[in-house]
């Protein structure tokens, strides 16, 4: 799963308000790296969760302070900072881990990358 996933994923279960952001707990992250489309990371950025990704990103293990605390318009002119960007949302995958809801604690497993957010008929909304 890749942290660009994961910044649109809500928890499905019934009487959830929010179930956002879903808490990472990886046990296996990879880097796979990949070809930069800096015009695609920058259409992207706009649309992020941004505290989500700052936050998705500590609970894969980078270093706290590896993302800017904020999106700037400064930072999408800046094609280092869209390099590392594209790191993080694109070539950073959880392959194995859990997915836990905010509200419920509900875990929801990852295996081989895929995250499983299916639920038992009475869990859903």
């Amino acid at each position: 799963m890749r942290l660009l996933t994961h910044n649109v994923l809500r928890s499905p279960m019934k009487g959830v308000v929010e179930g956002y952001p879903l808490r990472i707990e990886a046990t296996d992250v990879q880097m796979v790296e990949s070809e930069v489309k800096e015009e695609f990371v920058k259409h992207m950025a706009t649309t992020l969760d941004w505290g989500a990704l700052c936050k998705a990103a500590a609970e894969v293990g980078m270093p706290e302070g590896s993302l800017p605390p904020a999106l700037t318009p400064e930072l999408l002119e800046d094609s280092s900072f869209l390099e590392a960007l594209h790191r993080v949302l694109m070539d950073m995958h959880v392959v194995e881990g859990t997915l836990v809801c905010p509200e419920t604690g509900r875990r929801f497993p990852i295996a081989e990358g895929v995250p499983n957010l299916m639920c038992t008929e009475d869990e859903v909304r």
